[in-house]
């Protein structure tokens, strides 16, 4: 099965490890660190955003450090914009509504 970038940010545990890594490169131990689960199960959601990735490794010695990758990041801003135009006719739309009243 073929994971997609909307699945990497689908869950809060991964989102979370996001957050942490776009500051910069992790090894999964240290990204452990700062959650009560697991190291199994945090090391499943980062192969997870690795399939989609959203983090490439790299192996540095006998480490390997995940980083992130924002390119991937863009494929959601793109499914975004196609609605920024139906929400922002809709927002002129009740600001012309609510100046009239």
């Amino acid at each position: 099965m073929r994971r997609d970038v909307f699945q990497a940010i689908a869950d809060p545990t991964r989102r979370a490890i996001l957050g942490l890594i776009v500051m910069g490169a992790m090894t999964p131990n240290a990204v452990a660190a700062h959650f009560d689960s697991t190291r199994q199960t945090i090391s499943k959601h980062i192969q997870i955003l690795t399939e989609c990735e959203v983090l490439i490794q790299k192996k540095t010695g006998r480490e390997i450090y995940y980083h992130f990758n924002p390119e991937k990041m863009k494929e959601i801003d793109i499914w975004l914009e196609r609605f920024r135009k139906m929400w922002e006719d809709s927002f002129n739309q009740l600001d012309n509504l609510l100046n009239n009243i």
